[in-house]
């Protein structure tokens, strides 16, 4: 039995809460809004800040000196005047370069989304029917791969898929000759999808384990095939686990430079090679600045414009 009954008032609040509360009203601030205070200060800190610096240098020229790019502000006599140059987003379309490798890393990242996809997508279906005590060893193997370092993963591959590697001396055993997967694009899906397929498996699973048991029983009672189960209760239900793991896949494939650098060849454009080779090589500070400003909005436009359907469609299944 409750100490208090329903008509008794609430206990009294500490003094130094009220204290804290009265501070925070004469600055003008709330609970709420020192909440929200801090994410969105660490956003504008280490995310806001830095993309408008790379911008400003994105609208400069190249130059030597240091820093290798021209002033966006001068003072000549006293006037101050703002100079911006458009050459930079100009020459992205214009040259053949940049738009292949952006059509490139599209194609590669979204070839390997779908890939991870129809791997990643059985593995958490059975991780989430599983029994308890096998669930989180399955998912500790999952994310196994995580505790050792990135490049020595990479590095791993390559050992395996080199023309000595391990799966060629296996294939040699029954007398197969050697197989070509070094420095091909073949080797660069393989990175991707064992790189980030941890990605797609988590949040399908998630999804996945809280889908009701009940709705499967009653389909199967209802005389329905595991497929038509599958296609008509599982995968609607698994759709917004199915379009977070393929932005966590798409968007750093898009931007992947390791992978392509060490287990693609000469043929294998994507545009994090590109902007490496401006930034570093050719010491064009502007115009990689103009290539990541260009790359981000490729990726953000499209997953806007996906956000908006989606709310549009669960807005009009509301309605109803």
């Amino acid at each position: 039995m409750s100490t208090f009954d329903a008509q008794s008032p609430p206990p009294p609040r500490p003094r130094a809460w009220s204290g804290v509360e009265r501070a925070l009203a004469a600055v003008g601030l709330s609970g709420k809004a020192l909440v929200i205070a801090a994410p969105a200060l660490w956003l504008t800190v280490f995310f806001l800040v830095p993309l408008a610096v790379v911008f400003g240098i994105s609208l400069t020229i190249k130059q030597f000196g240091r820093p290798p790019y021209s002033p966006l502000l001068t003072n000549e006599d006293g006037t101050v005047q703002l100079t911006l140059h458009l050459n930079n987003y100009l020459r992205l379309f214009t040259d053949g370069l940049y738009v292949a490798a952006y059509l490139s890393s599209i194609k590669i990242a979204l070839i390997s989304t779908i890939i991870t996809l129809l791997i990643g997508y059985p593995m958490a279906y059975a991780i989430a029917r599983a029994p308890d005590q096998w669930r989180n060893i399955l998912l500790m193997l999952v994310i196994l791969p995580f505790w050792t370092s990135f490049l020595l993963r990479v590095y791993a591959l390559s050992g395996f898929m080199r023309g000595n590697g391990v799966i060629n001396q296996f294939l040699g055993l029954f007398g197969i000759p050697p197989v070509v997967m070094m420095q091909t694009d073949f080797a660069v899906y393989v990175g991707i999808v064992y790189t980030y397929l941890p990605f797609m498996i988590l949040p399908l699973y998630t999804n996945l384990v809280k889908l009701d048991g009940a709705l499967l029983e009653a389909s199967a009672d209802l005389g329905a095939r595991p497929v038509r189960t599958f296609l008509s209760i599982t995968l609607p239900l698994s759709r917004p686990g199915i379009i977070a793991g393929c932005m966590l896949v798409f968007i750093p494939a898009i931007g992947e430079f390791v992978i392509p650098s060490l287990l693609g060849g000469p043929s294998t454009l994507m545009i994090g090679r590109v902007l490496w080779d401006e930034f570093f090589a050719n010491t064009n500070w502007p115009r990689a600045a103009a290539v990541a400003i260009a790359m981000l909005i490729v990726v953000v436009v499209p997953i806007m414009l996906l956000q908006r359907a989606q709310d549009a469609v669960q807005d009009k299944e509301r309605g109803k």
